[in-house]
């Protein structure tokens, strides 16, 4: 369920009575750009995101994230002269990805959104809808007045059929590139431009569908709502948690075929691991570090082998699904760190791309090493491969 996200931080501070861009307006030590682009690489599923800066301010705005260490891809580009037109940049900048694609378009200035919006827009994308929406029920009696500047009332509406729309808002790559492409004549100017991209996919009549919001993913546009904004942010969520996690497989027969997954990775000129899944005892063991600092039980009575779905599963899909598991109980990870105990396969040369590969489905940083026992033990005789784990989960507001 990846997916890629165009974050919009074109707009001017002037509400908020700042003279520079509002994505560079510092809450709780950080700018709100960095606040929203880590709450959309905290899901877990978003890897990569186009960044819309406003012109001549392209640098600082690389500056910004890059001293953020997020880990995902992130590409920064002029924004335009319309919130519209400035997602329009962004798309351009997607223009090598399938239009199968699941995008998700997010305003900087909600920079507090919890992951688990963005997972449910997310999961409804990559199901059966191609354009969804988060959004609130309204609480308030809502009273429509004859024109924009007008105190008449007209009428009392029916707020129960009302939703208070926010962002990320997600939908397939080539029903957005065709939005845009049919409303392009209106992204010249704000006044004219669309309040939304979901508004421009209802106007090629394609159905948009809401997904519940939250009340934390607030819009940030003067400075009563900076305040609060800080207070939510600087709110204490609870010490952070740490687990453990050990995992170990013996290998199989030479001559078997079976392939030996480590770390994420396939080493090809390694005879494998026996188990009900790939055997990769290093994400196998992150996944029950993770599983017990949230307090989860453990990986054989979560995804054990009487669950046939993860039969012959990627031990990278299985931490995954741990991760995703991890932040629906309210969550977020920090980081994970695994330590590779046997004879084979030599880890060094390929600790990167294990470290690439485990820190992708995990959706945080993973550090990942390797040694071996001395020649004692199952692992010093060759018997089969182990991993020790540790994780630090954070508790969300």
């Amino acid at each position: 369920m990846d997916a890629v996200a165009i974050l919009t931080a074109a707009g001017s501070g002037s509400r908020l009575g700042d003279d520079g861009p509002k994505a560079l307006v510092v809450l709780a030590g950080e700018p709100l750009v960095v606040h929203a682009a880590r709450s959309l690489v905290a899901s877990g599923l978003v890897t990569r995101i186009v960044v819309t800066a406003p012109p001549g301010s392209e640098t600082e705005v690389e500056r910004a994230l890059a001293a953020a260490g997020l880990p995902a891809t992130l590409d920064v580009v002029t924004g335009g002269p319309s919130r519209q037109a400035s997602v329009a940049a962004g798309l351009a900048e997607l223009a090598d990805l399938p239009g199968s694609t699941t995008v998700l378009v997010h305003d900087a200035a909600r920079p507090l959104v919890p992951g688990v919006v963005v997972r449910r827009v997310v999961a409804a994308v990559s199901g059966d809808k191609q354009a969804v929406i988060p959004g609130l029920a309204v609480p308030d009696t809502i009273k429509a007045v004859s024109d924009a500047s007008s105190d008449l009332v007209v009428s009392t509406l029916d707020r129960s059929t009302m939703r208070a729309v926010q962002t990320p808002q997600g939908f397939t790559l080539d029903v957005l590139r065709s939005a845009h492409g049919a409303g392009a004549h209106l992204a010249g100017d704000e006044a004219t431009a669309a309040p939304d991209d979901a508004a421009l996919v209802e106007a090629i009549g394609v159905p948009v569908w809401v997904v519940a919001g939250d009340p934390d993913a607030m819009k940030v546009t003067t400075a009563r709502d900076l305040a609060l904004a800080s207070t939510l942010a600087g709110s204490t969520p609870g010490p952070p948690r740490t687990g453990i996690g050990i995992d170990v497989h013996a290998y199989a027969a030479p001559g078997s075929g079976t392939p030996m997954w480590l770390g994420g990775l396939l080493w090809p000129d390694e005879v494998g691991l026996v188990g009900h899944s790939d055997a990769d005892v290093a994400a196998h063991a992150v996944a029950d570090a993770l599983l017990s600092a949230a307090g989860l039980g453990d990986l054989g009575s979560t995804i054990g082998t009487a669950d046939q779905q993860w039969a012959g599963a990627s031990g990278a899909a299985i931490l995954a699904e741990v991760a995703h598991r991890v932040r629906d109980a309210g969550y977020e990870i920090g980081n994970a760190a695994v330590q590779v105990i046997g004879e084979r396969p030599r880890v060094a040369g390929r600790r990167a791309e294990a470290e690439a590969a485990l820190s992708a489905a995990c959706g945080a940083p993973v550090s990942v090493s390797a040694t071996t026992s001395d020649g004692l033990g199952l692992t010093g005789r060759g018997e089969g491969a182990a991993a020790i784990a540790t994780a630090l989960v954070v508790p969300r507001r």
